[in-house]
């Protein structure tokens, strides 16, 4: 059974930096592809980075490309994104989730399986 547990939302200053994990258990990862999603007008979920796992390949939605990043660590099962120069805007509640690595659409919700429960970001200017 897939398990994904998000941590590491806070309250932090406009232009600050935090850094979110996602702990995940039952995953085979070399066949599977992570993201990270957050609510958005207009959509149930905002793809905004993507992890192809065994290609080692990212993508990142435009408005927060350059400013975060999201990576793996195989040995202690975590998935990451390190966010950047933070905005008002960025203020959500952020999804981790995970599903097969041959997406059409790597950022959009209704490619993935399994979803942790998420975790809330505060930016305050």
């Amino acid at each position: 059974q897939v398990q994904l547990v998000e941590s590491g939302g806070v309250s932090v200053q406009s232009g600050g930096s935090l850094r979110l994990s996602c702990a995940a258990s039952g995953l085979t990862y070399t066949d599977a592809s992570m993201a990270w999603f957050r609510p958005s007008p207009g959509k149930e979920r905002e793809g905004v980075a993507n992890l192809y796992v065994r290609r080692g390949r990212k993508y990142y939605s435009d408005s927060v490309k350059g400013r975060f990043t999201i990576s793996l660590d195989n040995a202690k099962n975590t998935l990451y994104l390190q966010m950047n120069s933070l905005k008002p805007e960025d203020t959500a509640m952020y999804f981790c989730a995970a599903g097969p690595s041959s997406l059409r659409a790597p950022l959009e919700s209704r490619e993935y399986n399994y979803w942790g429960q998420g975790t809330q970001v505060t930016v305050s200017s």
